[in-house]
């Protein structure tokens, strides 16, 4: 299992997945995003993404977000998310960033991860006014958190479920075409062939 820079070719892979789980995509580009990808079987397995927001803050200096963090189901449990956030981290420590910030209605899982729920008067103003956004359009229950990338550390746990991980028996929900995907009713559609039994 391992995480890298998504490609173009995986957009539709990308947005099908963020619109399944409900997930924000605005301003979407897939040069954003993060994909942990198994090794052995080559499936994907989870995302994320990394916003910077120019020139964002009271200082004029840009702002960073981590946005639209997703795992398939059949994958979740194993560290995934864990390294996909490790990695967005680690892009935003190298560009710069001593702040990271994230809006979500599952700042559970990202307080186990080390970020810490903060007061929305201490977001810069582009990410204050995407809290609005975010609650408007996808999550209704988002609350701002605040990192320090350097101050990030893996759970040792998580390190070792990532190494192991495998997809789990159960199929991703939606992920079996029906005839109602191509706009067929199974009930009254007549085929070239029929025969009539």
């Amino acid at each position: 299992m391992y995480v890298r820079d998504a490609k173009n070719r995986e957009e539709v892979w990308l947005l099908d997945h963020i619109e399944g789980m409900g997930l924000d995509d605005t301003a979407f580009r897939s040069r954003d995003y993060v994909v942990a990808i198994d090794e052995e079987s080559g499936e994907k397995a989870g995302f994320g993404r990394i916003r910077v927001h120019t020139e964002a803050t009271d200082d004029g200096d840009d702002a960073c977000e981590l946005t639209s963090i997703g795992v398939l189901s059949s994958w979740r449990g194993q560290g995934v998310g864990a390294h996909v956030v490790e990695r967005l981290l680690e892009y935003a420590a190298d560009d710069g960033f001593d702040a990271v910030y994230a809006l979500t209605g599952e700042a559970d899982y990202l307080e186990r991860l080390g970020f810490r729920r903060i007061d929305r008067s201490e977001l810069p103003a582009a990410v204050d006014e995407r809290l609005d956004e975010k609650r408007d359009r996808s999550d209704p229950e988002a609350v701002p958190l605040r990192i320090d990338p350097a101050t990030f550390r893996m759970p040792e746990r998580l390190r070792e479920a990532f190494k192991d991980a495998s997809e789990q028996d159960g199929e991703e929900e939606g992920s079996e075409e029906t005839p109602e995907d191509f706009g067929i009713d199974p009930d009254t559609a007549t085929y070239k062939y029929d025969t009539g039994r």
